[in-house]
């Protein structure tokens, strides 16, 4: 909701942010000894075959059970197993031990990665590491890992999916990136917008807007800053294990988007963009054998930049190749705006300003904007975009002005809503309706900035929501927004006219629904996170893990479930016009022929021949919603996204 930083701003930009999290890492536990599971076999076959069967009046009835045995042994290898896992006796490398850093100034003389030990309780340094000498004042020291990230095997019943193990990449990945946050940007330093653990700078100016007992919540945080919020939570969050051969999923603490940020400008080549996720890929390949027995499919990582910053598909395009790399294909990844048709990219809500402490913060914002009166009917917050044709935004800030007190706009042209204004924050507040048309892709930040602030959301593109953000928004799109395509607005629909159609008990309950689903959109300011209330890490953490296990652990029924996915060849639309966009057949064939990549899907989820209309056909990627036993038939017309 708070726009973020002003990259302009005359203020002097610290060199380095102030915290960074950090873990170290001591011996790793023996791997255990396999045992024999022919043992009895053995034992058998020298005490009764090798001696004369006349001395052995029962040698038939053994060697019959004997065969028995065997014939089972041999047919085990034929019948369907439940899991894609394969047991390897690899010795897992060094465990982290260190969690996070807290939120405080760090020397830029001295890395945060060379702390010292703290805790006397917990395991050593390697004993191939340099000896550590005290830091210096100033320095923070990492935390003790959280209680739930312990070495133990007892199961914990928050954690129903499983438990995570945290990679410690080197530094160049993901602390060399942070504390060069002066260099991030060709239009200034990023480091007070990326301090705070990510959070930014605390807000001021918000007294008069916010209740004074929740004005210490609200921080300028810069939408970008997902990768280093994900890092500090992941650290100590209570689904972390430090046993790396009993993780379910495991997690690359990577920072995607700030390493690619500065090289997507001109000046740049694509070696330069692409240099960083090769060498991680080439480095999580070599080190972690956990990568390459499930060629990446139980891993994940958080890229916080839009799907489409890291698809570059020529040269001369726009962004990196980071996604379409042949060993990314298989890793599921957290981003702020998804490819809907790629399966391994999951929208998760971009950050906003509002970052509870406590449980009861979050309650006591819940009942704030819940009981606010609101004066507006709809607003809109964005610049149009002049040098579009058709620009839908100029057409959306022409409604509004035409309707009066009905509507209020914020114009965000220049560095308006860039530079600390509270004012977008205000307009939401005040306003039952907020206009959300595409930004510079389908999706924006102030889908969460408006949704924070309990004002009910108004889409134009199905894609800027609804086929982005499952896991964080209701699974019914009428119970919490309003879609009007912008087709319809471009011929004369007036916006003012469909809102008053709205009726206030449904406006109360359309808020309501918005109101319940704030604590999943948010980012909390603990590393702990709230407890029991589940926040956006909570939930995009869950999910993960609920997504891995079910498919490492999938018994699959003769009437297997399926989901339809494109392959990912860069076309955005798979069903051309002349299709009308309705699959009719799809028969399921099992074949060796299918594309390469996905191939460690071998198990769960199968490549089909689709038959759209009977006249094209295109291989597709079968995962796991909903299917009838040998073909599916779906039946409708047009969907207009």
């Amino acid at each position: 909701m708070l726009p973020i930083s002003n990259n302009s701003s005359p203020v002097k930009k610290p060199k380095t942010p102030p915290d960074f999290p950090s873990s170290s890492s001591p011996p790793s536990p023996s791997p255990k000894a396999s045992s024999s599971s022919s043992s009895l076999d053995v034992v058998i076959f020298k005490s009764y075959f090798l001696f004369p069967l006349s001395r052995h009046p029962r040698c038939c009835l053994i060697l019959s059970l004997l065969l028995l045995h065997l014939l089972i042994f041999c047919f085990s290898h034929y019948l369907p197993t439940p899991t894609f896992s394969v047991t390897l006796s690899y010795r897992p490398l060094p465990l982290s031990t260190y969690s996070a850093f807290s939120a405080a100034s760090i020397s830029a003389t001295r890395s945060p990665l060379s702390a010292p030990n703290p805790d006397p309780d917990r395991p050593s340094p390697a004993p191939n590491s340099s000896p550590e000498q005290p830091p210096p004042p100033g320095v923070w020291v990492p935390l003790s890992p959280s209680p739930n990230a312990n070495p133990g095997l007892e199961p914990d019943k928050r954690c129903s999916y499983g438990k995570f193990y945290v990679y410690d990449l080197p530094a160049e990945f993901n602390a060399e990136i942070y504390h060069n946050c002066d260099k991030l940007s060709p239009w200034g330093s990023r480091c007070v917008a990326l301090s705070n653990g990510g959070f930014g700078r605390e807000a001021t100016g918000i007294e008069r807007i916010v209740p004074a007992n929740l004005s210490h919540a609200w921080y300028w945080t810069d939408q970008f800053a997902a990768e280093i919020i994900f890092h500090h939570r992941m650290l100590r969050h209570k689904c972390r294990t430090l046993v790396a051969e009993s993780a379910v999923a495991y997690y690359i603490p990577f920072y995607a988007g700030l390493a690619v940020g500065k090289y997507l400008w001109d000046g740049y080549t694509p070696k330069d963009r692409d240099q960083h996720c090769e060498k991680m890929l080439d480095w999580v390949q070599e080190k972690m054998p956990y990568f390459n027995r499930s060629n990446g499919w139980d891993h994940f990582l958080v890229m916080g930049r839009i799907t489409w910053d890291f698809r570059r598909s020529k040269d001369d395009d726009w962004g990196s190749r980071c996604i379409l790399m042949p060993s990314m294909r298989n890793i599921t990844r957290l981003l702020i705006e998804r490819n809907h048709w790629d399966y391994f990219d999951v929208g998760v809500p971009y950050p906003t300003g509002f970052h509870p402490e406590t449980p009861s913060d979050v309650v006591l914002w819940q009942n704030f904007v819940r009981s606010r009166d609101r004066h507006t009917l709809f607003c809109f917050a964005g610049a149009p975009r002049r040098n579009y044709p058709n620009d839908f935004r100029g057409l959306l800030l022409s409604q509004c002005r035409d309707s009066g007190e009905l509507c209020r706009a914020v114009n965000c042209t220049g560095t308006r809503c860039v530079n600390g204004t509270s004012d977008i924050l205000e307009t939401f507040l005040d306003s039952d309706f907020c206009l959300q048309p595409r930004g510079d892709s389908f999706t924006r930040r102030s889908i969460f900035d408006c949704m924070v602030a309990g004002s009910i959301p108004v889409f134009f593109w199905r894609r800027s929501a609804y086929y982005q953000y499952e896991w964080f928004l209701p699974a019914e799109p009428e119970s919490y927004s309003v879609f009007i395509h912008r087709n319809d607005v471009e011929n004369g629909t007036l916006i003012t006219n469909v809102l008053e159609r709205y009726s206030k008990a449904e406006v109360k309950k359309m808020r309501e629904k918005v109101v319940d689903f704030i604590p999943k959109i948010i980012y909390a300011k603990p590393t702990e996170g709230l407890g029991s209330m589940k926040d956006a890490v909570d939930v995009a953490v869950d999910g993960v893990l609920r997504r891995i296990k079910e498919q490492k652990y999938r018994e699959w029924p003769e009437g297997f479930a399926v989901r339809l996915e494109q392959l990912q060849h860069g076309i955005d639309d798979p069903w051309p016009p002349s299709c009308r966009h309705r699959l009719t057949t799809v028969l399921p064939q099992l074949t060796t022929e299918r594309p390469k990549s996905h191939s460690s899907f071998l198990g769960f989820s199968f490549w089909v021949h689709a038959i759209v209309d009977g006249h094209m056909s295109r291989w597709v990627l079968v995962t796991h919603e909903v299917v009838h036993r040998k073909a599916i038939r779906l039946s409708g017309g047009v969907t207009r996204q």
